[in-house]
């Protein structure tokens, strides 16, 4: 690709970062100290209640692997890297605010929770895909998939009378939502450069993605299996609130996205068929 192109793009999305920057100082940030109603924490609140915050706070503590990863795919191009940077700020404290909830609560001591984060840097994850347009892809699938839970998990708290963890799901989930914004518009400008190898990537991430903390946080497949009960997202509410808001924000049919994946799955199977010969 020559230099002119790259140049242009690296613009836009440079323009589209500020745009997202100006916007999340002006109108989204919070404070844990100040904006959180700490004193409003429900000690009595179930213990299904606490699991799901210690998963998604678990999910969390990988920040430093997510961050060294989405960096150094996209160092070379400065609104991207700096957009990892911010990125980066806003997941910490979401991290720090359910730990804060987790030990205010009286659901977890001190101890365990740092005993926890302990088990928890055990293990590094792994970006799941190579390049930054597939990883940029990813991000709008987990994203969305994340404003979603956190929605559902909101209302959970709602119903259990904890207003302090309402309130923490409700600035995570405006946050979560925030990216996945960002993110589109990014893809946005991939699609008008190269729609084809964009929606061969997409076709790509959607068929093997999977949330961060799998293989990672322990019992992770049982505490999945517990959570769905409060509010999980199964196969169906994928496609309704992840898989196609994600096509429609992008202006991309399902015809067109199926005719991509299709493509995608003839492709892997030659690929197989290759190496067995």
């Amino acid at each position: 690709m020559t230099q002119g192109p790259v140049t242009r793009i690296e613009e836009q999305l440079y323009r589209i970062y500020m745009e997202f920057f100006e916007t999340a100082e002006r109108e989204r940030r919070w404070s844990l100290f100040n904006d959180i109603p700490w004193d409003k924490v429900n000690p009595s609140c179930s213990d299904d209640l606490a699991l799901c915050a210690e998963t998604f706070a678990s999910v969390e503590m990988y920040l430093p692997d997510y961050v060294a990863s989405g960096i150094n795919v996209v160092r070379p191009w400065f609104g991207r890297a700096w957009w990892q940077a911010n990125w980066g700020y806003e997941e910490s404290k979401h991290s720090l605010a359910l730990g804060e909830w987790l030990t205010r609560s009286g659901k977890r001591t001190k101890d365990q929770w740092f005993d926890h984060y302990n088990v928890i840097a055990e293990k590094q994850w792994e970006a799941p895909f190579k390049t930054a347009r597939q990883m940029t892809l990813y991000g709008v699938v987990q994203e969305q998939a994340t404003f979603v839970i956190y929605v559902k998990h909101r209302d959970f708290a709602k119903r259990e009378g904890d207003e302090c963890l309402y309130t923490i799901y409700d600035f995570i989930a405006r946050d979560e939502v925030a990216h996945t914004r960002f993110y589109q518009q990014v893809v946005k400008v991939l699609l008008a450069e190269d729609r084809e190898g964009t929606l061969a990537d997409l076709a790509k991430v959607f068929a093997e993605f999977r949330m961060p903390g799998v293989d990672l946080v322990p019992d992770y497949d049982e505490r999945i299996l517990q959570m769905r009960g409060q509010g999980g997202v199964d196969r169906d509410l994928f496609i309704r609130k992840v898989y196609l808001p994600v096509l429609k924000y992008l202006d991309i049919s399902r015809h067109e996205m199926l005719a991509a994946q299709r493509r995608a799955l003839q492709e892997r199977q030659d690929a197989r068929e290759n190496a067995a010969e």
